[in-house]
């Protein structure tokens, strides 16, 4: 009884102002755009960069350094200096320290020699070096792919429903996960390789996932009760989807930060989605949603 009353108050209440819920999420679509037009004016990007994009060298140096002690000390001579620690897997113990910089591999091993006081080779040492083209070339054929999923994503969405108001509705709630994680990503100074890029591909696919759901049920059990009651069924179980994916992901995060920077970065750019998603699919959809159906 005490359940039905809660429920039918929160009801009353969100009947009454469920059209202002949208503010808060147009709101935040334009503060992202307008982030993302001055972030892209600055850096003549959409996000950091690391080296797997922006091409350079990488020198990985076995043993226990310091690498913060080597890149307050190096910055000013190593253009876009970054160390990444490597430990032990079992014993979480540093194993060696991976440099990474935009300068020619020769002065890099020169200035790193003098730092260190020892030579580096083949024993103590290994160099990579990606050309600054092919990290560019690499960087455009993600971000085609990112587009082209979209693209095919929003297509999709209209072949499903076939009419334009849920299909926006779906489109807009996925955009803005992309958007505002992208903002989020930024604000947070992570440097995007090309798994990150990999992150927002499946982004995508989580983002509409709930999204789906939520129009699924509306659209086809709304006659069969209230608007509310479809729309809380479709809450309890996407929220439950969502909650496990996330509690997957902090997991996975949490073991992946003591061995790989490749995954960390994967499952960082996922939960900050996810949770952009809870806001976007149970606010803006809903809202968009619930407005359609009223109107019909």
């Amino acid at each position: 009884m005490e359940e039905q009353k809660t429920k039918k108050t929160f009801s009353s209440f969100y009947d009454k102002y469920y059209k202002l819920f949208l503010i808060l999420p147009a709101m935040a679509i334009i503060f992202s755009l307008i982030y993302m037009f001055f972030f892209y004016s600055t850096n003549g990007d959409l996000f950091y960069k690391d080296f797997s994009l922006t091409g350079g060298t990488s020198i990985t140096i076995l043993g226990k350094i310091d690498g913060s002690s080597l890149k307050n000390s190096l910055s000013d001579k190593l253009d876009g200096l970054n160390t990444i620690v490597v430990y032990d897997i079992s014993t979480r113990e540093q194993t060696a320290l991976i440099v990474q910089t935009k300068t020619d591999t020769e002065e890099v091993k020169k200035i790193l020699e003098s730092y260190l006081g020892y030579s580096l080779d083949g024993e103590n040492s290994s160099v990579e070096f990606i050309s600054s083209a092919l990290g560019q070339s690499f960087y455009q054929q993600l971000l085609i792919a990112i587009f082209v999923s979209f693209f095919l994503m929003a297509s999709v969405i209209f072949l499903i429903f076939r009419n334009f108001v849920p299909s926006f509705a779906v489109i807009i709630s996925a955009f803005a996960d992309i958007l505002m994680t992208m903002v989020a990503v930024n604000l947070l100074g992570i440097k995007i390789s090309g798994a990150g890029i990999v992150a927002f591909l499946m982004l995508i696919g989580y983002s509409v996932d709930t999204d789906i759901l939520l129009t699924n049920r509306l659209l086809k059990r709304y006659h069969e009760g209230t608007i509310n009651t479809a729309l809380f069924g479709a809450f309890k179980t996407g929220m439950t989807m969502t909650l496990a994916a996330l509690l997957a992901i902090i997991f996975a995060l949490i073991v992946s930060s003591f061995f790989s920077v490749v995954l960390t970065q994967i499952f960082t750019i996922l939960m900050i989605g996810l949770f952009l998603d809870i806001f976007n699919t149970w606010i803006t959809n809903a809202s968009l949603l619930k407005w359609h159906l009223e109107k019909k």
